[in-house]
């Protein structure tokens, strides 16, 4: 493990796996080096064709945090990774984490291309937007030391989840892990800005994106999935779109890792 050091001082941890052009992959909500076992999987699979860069977001895992929190230095502990990195990189962000992804490259970081896997925007009608107030409520659960409260508001406010799922699911020992770092919850809905409210993206928010960028879905996954796919390679400048057959939102790495290859390696 080691670590870089964001503009606010932070510590953000990380390791590296492999050699060739740098991979940085970006979680999403709740996700971390120690109970996302995507990364590691990829890591392990693209080794042989890029450095990846496994990493912590901040106020997750290893890395530290700092108050208050903001979107733009969650963009700049991407930056001092892109630095520890040699000074380029690409990005894979998945849910959450590809909104963040393109926000960097948006920002002017030194982003060459990025892939994003099912960013969850909600453009239209096709599952219910979050509540208005989402971001605040969860948010005040944490802070409240409500923890389990706010994982489970996230499972069935923006997940989806049916409430009967709720009781199983806290007998899991996976359950105190996303406790641990339900307090960034709030950071992904801040990340996420509007754009969970079913309406249609803001053309112009990703409009410096000039790297070339693919966005993929999964042929298994909820439809609005597909649809918030479709609507971001619509604003965007470079892209391609593809479909992953038979995959869900939790992707299988064996059938993820030749698409990014191909991909990054025209």
């Amino acid at each position: 493990m080691e670590f870089a050091t964001s503009r606010d001082g932070t510590r953000i941890a990380y390791e590296r796996r492999g050699s060739g052009p740098a991979l940085i992959l970006v979680d999403g909500a709740l996700g971390h080096r120690a109970f996302n076992p995507l990364g590691a999987a990829l890591a392990d699979l693209l080794q042989d064709s890029a450095t990846v860069y496994t990493y912590d977001r901040r106020g997750r895992g290893d890395s530290g945090d700092s108050a208050p929190y903001a979107v733009g230095r969650e963009v700049e502990d991407l930056d001092a990774l892109v630095h520890a990195a040699g000074g380029r990189a690409r990005l894979f962000g998945l849910s959450s984490g590809a909104v963040l992804a393109l926000e960097a490259a948006a920002h002017g970081l030194a982003v060459e291309a990025l892939a994003l896997y099912e960013p969850p925007f909600i453009v239209d009608a096709s599952r219910p937007p979050l509540p208005p107030d989402y971001a605040v409520r969860v948010g005040a659960l944490a802070a409240q030391g409500r923890r389990a409260e706010a994982v489970e508001y996230f499972m069935t406010a923006a997940v989806g989840l049916p409430s009967e799922f709720l009781a199983p699911m806290r007998e899991d020992p996976s359950f105190a892990q996303m406790e641990q770092v339900a307090h960034t919850l709030a950071y992904d809905a801040a990340v996420m800005g509007g754009t969970m409210s079913g309406v249609p993206l803001p053309a112009h928010r990703w409009a410096a994106v000039r790297a070339p960028v693919l966005v993929a879905d999964g042929g298994k996954s909820e439809h609005f999935f597909a649809d918030a796919a479709d609507a971001l390679a619509a604003v965007l400048h470079d892209v391609r779109r593809t479909t992953l057959q038979g995959q869900g939102h939790d992707v299988d790495p064996r059938v993820l890792a030749p698409v990014l290859r191909d991909f990054f390696g025209r």
